[in-house]
């Protein structure tokens, strides 16, 4: 199913995505860490469906409670003392940062994959290209990396297997020699197209005063009505966090501002931003079946 989110400009991707994360990453307000994880835990699954769900049960819900245990275990700051483990103090203030903490992990970690799957690698161009041409495209090349490394690391694995030098056939010594030698032949792929990509950017005149370029992205009508709903969110959000509405104190004592009306417009925005592109795929799906 394809994402309307997507088909929006790198501009309103690129701001979105900076701004849920920088809020996943500094806002340890519970009621705010709830939103933003469900959200990105909604939205991720939206996008890569059965693979996001699978990832973020075996391997990031572990992750988060493992960062949720591991902080009571060597924070024994706060007044509420709830036991004693070893003659070291375990309190109710190291807990709660602790889960605090696991959410904010798991929220980030999934808006980064949404970015992933979203802004793609000619958006960022399109974005940076000019700006900061040369750390644009070594950013871009490392975007890509990751999933070509390993599509040619599994190319390159059913070639050595083919002539009886695979990872699992032979002792342990040759087995490692065998790895090995797979590794070193993906190396000096990686160094090879490194160089093949910059001297074939390089020869089309990339980074070059006054080179125009093709761009499929136009900024319209839609987006523009997109984007001032954005900023005005994040205006918001932004007084929210200058009048307090967005912090906790952990330690020593829980201290939490107390909600009012403010506080629920803060955190009603904050949720209407982070559902954001879940309800423009809703709104696109609902006009979609109207039509047919």
């Amino acid at each position: 199913m394809k994402d309307t989110f997507s088909s929006y400009h790198p501009i309103i991707n690129f701001t979105y995505f900076c701004t849920v994360i920088i809020c996943s990453m500094f806002f340890m307000h519970p009621v705010l860490l709830v939103i933003s994880v469900a959200a990105a835990f909604t939205y991720s699954a939206y996008l890569n469906r059965m693979k996001a769900l699978r990832f973020n049960l075996i391997y990031l819900i572990p992750s988060m409670i493992i960062v949720a245990l591991i902080n009571p275990l060597f924070n024994h700051r706060g007044i509420t003392i709830l036991c004693y483990v070893r003659d070291n103090p375990l309190t109710l203030e190291s807990i709660l940062y602790g889960i605090a903490t696991g959410l904010m992990f798991a929220s980030v970690i999934l808006w980064f994959s949404c970015y992933n799957a979203v802004m793609t690698s000619d958006k960022f161009m399109y974005l940076f290209g000019r700006i900061i041409p040369a750390s644009s495209l070594i950013f871009s090349m490392v975007l890509r990396f990751v999933p070509k490394f390993k599509v040619q690391i599994a190319q390159i694995s059913n070639a050595q297997k083919c002539v009886g030098r695979d990872v699992g056939s032979g002792t342990y010594l040759e087995r490692a020699r065998h790895g090995m030698k797979i590794l070193s032949i993906m190396m000096t792929w990686a160094l090879e197209n490194a160089v093949e990509t910059a001297d074939s950017m390089k020869s089309r005149g990339y980074g070059l005063k006054g080179r125009t370029s093709f761009s499929i992205f136009r900024f319209d009508a839609r987006d523009k009505g997109v984007f001032l709903i954005m900023i005005a969110f994040i205006g918001v959000l932004f007084a929210g966090a200058c009048f307090g509405q967005n912090n906790i104190q952990y330690f020593p004592s829980i201290k939490i501002t107390e909600i009012n009306g403010f506080s629920i417009l803060v955190y009603t925005a904050y949720f209407i931003f982070c559902i954001l592109p879940i309800a423009l795929n809703i709104m696109e799906d609902i006009k979609w079946k109207h039509l047919q």
